[in-house]
């Protein structure tokens, strides 16, 4: 039997949800909007695919060639986002 291995990459689904979700914050006024989406995501694709392996992979914390390219676009979101990210790789 075939084995299925789901890979993720997890700075665009979180940034995905970040700009697709409304902004949420939990009862401390932490901005919560990017991990709900990202987790919604995650869900799906589990219960939707079915694997039997899943790996999420965030970008390192140094800069990479990517970064301006990323960056193109988006305004203003880094510090709302930026605390999501660590909340979102602890799942």
């Amino acid at each position: 039997m075939r084995q299925k291995l789901v890979l993720i990459d997890g700075h665009s689904i979180l940034n995905r949800a970040f700009y697709g979700v409304p902004d949420l914050s939990n009862s401390q006024g932490l901005h919560t909007n990017a991990v709900y989406g990202f987790l919604n995501i995650m869900f799906k694709i589990v219960e939707e695919e079915k694997p039997d392996y899943l790996t999420v992979a965030f970008d390192v914390h140094a800069p990479t060639f990517h970064c301006e390219e990323r960056r193109a676009g988006r305004h203003g979101s880094g510090a709302r986002v930026g605390r999501q990210r660590s909340a979102a790789g602890r799942f």
